[in-house]
């Protein structure tokens, strides 16, 4: 009897309590804490987890004694309840050790979650056809397959996200059953369903859109109408902001009766499968600025010139755009400040949003930001999947303004270098306002650009005083004019130094102002000017005086701050800089923003102003010895790369090629993360930083940490379509190994960076840096290694047309993977084998290796390379005539590269589509699937895109009357 047959019989429940049951009889599982082991292993099936992050998933850092020990007494016990037949110490075909870590390994039907899974994956292979029945059915039975929320009683780090994620999952799914059931006309008592959520789920807007759709087709118009206020009057009251524009526009077409509306065809929520590959993006209302500073005072004057730039009738047909240059002046002088205050002071006027980005043109902690970073940022927050956003920076530039054309938005540009820096960020509606800051004229700008330029002084003595007063009390300053004069000489009426000042001062009322200018006067009398010698910036005296009030432990932590690189820094990131206990660095931190030091942009987050920063790092040269300074860099190297590796493993848990990292500098542990979302998020939040983080690894010479920092950065760069960032990144991490004299490390390097080059089509470079990374992982003797370089070059001869070398490839990459025990990477070489058998017209030899390869790969629940292995069978059914069976497989392969994100290869399966039409004698639905796979390789700027629409004018001419 094989493995296979004898756990056909067992079948596992995790959407709602956990249960198991063998042959129909329920199993008993044993105590909580087991449990919770087995919820872990089964979320993880046909995924292997090693000890240390099979304790984490379970306890996370309340890790109990010998938590090691009880995992296996734990895997133990559970093998004999789930295999009572197992003979003693005999290997488990259910619940294996191997090298890797816990397997478990699950047959497709065996998991009520793996069971959901896929009859959403069929949902939406039938909804892509247009099949809404076939497409209602399956999301029906999916979600009756939730009993519940996730291991219903258990907890744990994992269990805990993933509940959590799935939930969200569920909710999803069900809102996408009420649109279809509403295309279908299936609308009895529709509108009775969707209250109930609304009023479960009152921020989710695509409900609302539902209830207003589900009352306007029941006739109840008046009732659609009252929903979408009440609606708004909610999202306004919890959330400060207006509905989304799908929302305001339903609420349109209700109003103005819309007879589409009637139809089925009408969605509210999403837009049609079809139309979500040839419209732009739909677009989320980002609310990006900072916080106001608080109790903001003066700049009267320049406040309503802003004001006067803006057109008085804010909804006539051609507002203007406003570009106000510079909001110019020295540093300090609070240009962001102003800025920012006057965006929230004006953004009811922008009810699609308000954009932001600190484009660090002085900041002394790294580079400026190149304005394809901060374009690919604004697409983020407009809420552009990353599969939608071109690979081209001016494809990218194109989309960002595409989708900005129709929109009232709010664009602040802070912080700019130069012309050039920001005219690229400029977006061309006449509806859109731009605000820059810069310490530069922009004089570019002004000439070419129309823009107004706004330039900001130094305050007046009257507002210098309003400020002191706002912040220490009016009655302080009457009492000794003389004094105040001192003061605000000192701080050279600059807001920064005042606020500082400000700070301290209030701190301690019974202080003489006297006493805090004598301060001032002693501070200042024996340092240079801070920015060059310029009189109005010497506020470095201001800076020292306020950094001598520290404690001695928050002037630490000041200084070693100005080692970081910006342009933020988590709490996390400062315990590891620090080498202190978190609880320690909280009251440091909080002593510091106190003293308006360090400010916090966003929560848990902490930033100082580029000032600030030289002076801490000027402070650290000067009083911290060289050995001190080392060592907090490393510390936060540490603290990034570990945090960095543990998020990639959570993104890519199949990784090809893993690395070993040295362990960190006690204290520093890394951050840690539950599961997939979070570890994506921090990426997300970090991406900056550890760009930064890395180009200061190279300039420290710590070569490893910057080589395996872009080998843990790479699946976040992939999964968000950073390729150009990726390729930069490999490029400073390939000569880092090098440097290091890491052969290892050179053999990934090259091979990651081949990878973004592939992204690119750099196809010459990729060659060169394959065969290095093969002729390292010879030289290696690593196995592994070359089988996946010889898969990699399978992928560029088929882009070559060279089938007789890919096939070489494929067989050699199966014969490695095999000889390295390696099931997944098997999997990929037999469906490479097969697809090159199939170019070379061997169909019935590559059939049988694709659908052996699909096996594996069902096994391993690998759904990426999933999509891959059903795009190669698919050819092969159409070469062996069997167009049915052909087409099925395309639309599998079509949903799953939608539900993994891949782009590209979605437009490709879709030219092959058409082939497969034109084919069977379908010319229209042959030009249809052509003409959505020319638009999807437009939206990414690949150069297949002139080749396709070269195919659609070939074939619409050849069906012309005249032909």
């Amino acid at each position: 009897m094989t493995g296979r047959e004898r756990f056909d019989g067992l079948r596992f429940q995790v959407l709602g309590p956990l249960r198991a049951w063998r042959d129909g009889a329920e199993l008993d599982l044993g105590p909580s804490q087991r449990r919770v082991v087995l919820a872990v292993l089964l979320l993880r099936a046909g995924r292997p987890m090693n000890r240390e992050r099979l304790v984490e998933a379970v306890w996370g850092d309340a890790l109990p004694a010998r938590a090691a020990n009880l995992v296996q007494r734990h895997v133990s016990a559970l093998r004999r309840v789930l295999e009572p037949e197992r003979a003693p110490r005999s290997p488990s075909g259910l619940l294996a050790w191997t090298e890797a870590g816990y397997l478990l390994t699950l047959g497709a039907h065996q998991s009520d979650l793996r069971r959901c899974e896929e009859l959403i994956g069929r949902a939406h292979t039938a909804r892509a056809r247009g099949d809404l029945s076939a497409t209602a059915e399956c999301l029906r039975a999916a979600l009756r397959l939730w009993q519940g929320p996730l291991c219903e009683g258990l907890a744990s780090p994992l269990l805990d996200a993933e509940r959590d994620r799935l939930a969200e999952r569920r909710l999803s799914v069900l809102e996408e059953r009420i649109e279809v059931d509403l295309a279908l006309g299936d609308d009895f008592d529709l509108a009775g369903e969707v209250r109930q959520l609304t009023e479960a789920h009152p921020l989710r807007e695509g409900l609302h859109g539902l209830l207003m759709l589900a009352l306007h087709r029941s006739g109840r118009q008046a009732e659609a109408l009252a929903a979408y206020h009440r609606a708004r009057r909610l999202l306004r009251d919890e959330l400060g902001i207006e509905p989304g524009q799908r929302l305001r526009r339903l609420h349109t077409r209700i109003l103005a009766a819309d007879p589409d509306l009637d139809t089925g065809e009408a969605q509210p929520t999403r837009p049609r499968a079809d139309a979500a590959r040839t419209e732009p993006p739909a677009s989320v209302v980002p609310a990006q600025l900072p916080h106001p500073v608080a109790g903001f005072v003066g700049r009267e004057e320049a406040l309503a010139l802003l004001d006067a730039l803006l057109p008085t009738d804010p909804d006539g047909p051609e507002q203007a755009m406003a570009v106000i240059t510079a909001i110019g002046g020295t540093a300090g002088v609070g240009k962001t400040t102003l800025a920012v205050h006057w965006a929230h002071r004006v953004r009811h006027r922008f009810a699609d949003g308000q954009l932001y980005v600190n484009l660090r043109g002085f900041d002394p902690g790294g580079p400026a930001v190149h304005p394809a970073e901060a374009v690919r940022g604004f697409l983020d927050a407009l809420g552009v999947p990353p599969r939608r956003i071109p690979v081209n920076p001016d494809g990218q530039i194109g989309l960002y303004r595409s989708l900005l054309a129709n929109r009232r938005m709010l664009v602040v540009l802070d912080n700019a270098q130069d012309t050039d820096q920001v005219r690229p960020l400029l977006p061309g509606s006449p509806h859109c306002c731009t605000v820059i800051t810069s310490r530069n004229l922009l004089t570019g700008l002004v000439i070419t650009d129309g823009a107004r330029p706004v330039t900001l002084g130094l305050m007046s003595r009257a507002e210098a005083t309003d400020v002191l007063g706002h912040r220490i009390g009016g009655h302080r300053l009457t009492g000794d004019p003389d004094a105040l004069e001192d003061i605000i000489a000192s701080c050279a009426r600059l807001p920064l130094a005042l606020a500082i000042v400000g700070a301290h001062a209030a701190t301690q009322p019974q202080l003489p102002l006297a006493s805090v200018a004598k301060e001032l006067r002693a501070a200042g009398s024996a340092l240079d000017l801070l920015d060059g010698g310029d009189a109005a910036t010497d506020v470095r005296k201001v800076f020292s005086w306020s950094y001598r009030r520290l404690t001695e432990p928050a002037a630490r932590l000041f200084r070693l701050l100005g080692l970081h690189p910006g342009p933020d820094i988590g709490t996390a990131a400062v315990t590891g800089i620090a080498g202190l206990p978190a609880e320690q660095v909280r009251s440091q931190l909080a002593e510091l923003t106190a003293s308006h030091l360090l400010f916090s942009p966003a929560a848990d987050r902490y930033a100082g102003h580029d000032l600030l920063s030289a002076y801490a790092a000027e402070l650290a040269r000067t009083h911290d010895t060289s050995a001190d300074r080392t060592a907090a860099v490393r510390r936060m190297l540490d603290h990034y790369l570990h945090s960095a590796y543990r998020a990639s493993l959570h993104l890519s848990p199949h990784r090809d090629d893993p690395i070993a990292l040295a362990p960190p500098r006690a204290p520093v542990t890394g951050e840690r993360f539950a599961g997939h979302d979070e570890a994506l998020s921090w990426f997300l939040r970090e991406h900056a930083v550890l760009l930064s983080v890395q180009r200061l690894a190279v300039d420290h010479g710590l070569d490893g940490h910057a080589w395996q920092l872009a080998w843990a950065l790479q699946p976040y760069f992939d999964r968000a379509g950073h390729w150009h960032d990726s390729a930069a990144a490999h490029e400073r991490a390939l000569a880092a190994a090098r440097r290091a004299g890491s052969t290892h490390g050179q053999a990934v390097v090259h091979g990651c960076l081949a990878y973004a080059y592939m992204r690119l089509s750099r196809y010459e470079e990729v060659a060169t840096h394959m065969r290095q990374a093969l002729h390292l992982y010879e030289t290696l003797g690593d196995v592994l290694g070359q089988a996946h370089t010889h898969r990699t070059l399978c992928w560029l001869n088929d882009e070559k047309g060279q089938y007789e070398q890919g096939l070489d490839h494929a067989r050699r990459a199966l014969e490695l993977f095999t000889a390295a025990g390696h099931r997944t990477g098997r999997a990929r070489a037999l469906n490479a084998l097969g697809w090159f058998c199939s170019r070379l017209g061997r169909h019935q030899e590559a059939l049988t290796h694709c659908e052996q390869a699909l096996r594996l790969l069902e096994e391993a629940d690998d759904r990426f390379d999933q999509g891959d292995t059903w795009d190669s069978l698919g050819h092969i059914h159409r070469h062996l005539h069997h167009y049915e069976q052909a087409a099925e497989c395309f639309e599998r392969a079509l949903a799953l590269y939608r539900e993994t994100g891949d782009r590209y290869n979605e437009a490709d399966t879709l030219y092959s589509l058409g082939d497969l039409h034109l084919t069977a004698g379908d010319r229209g639905a042959a030009t249809a699937a052509w003409r959505r796979s020319a638009d999807v390789l437009d939206e990414l700027g690949h150069r297949r895109a002139a080749q396709v629409r070269a195919r659609l004018t070939t074939e619409t001419e050849s069906k012309s009357p005249e032909n």
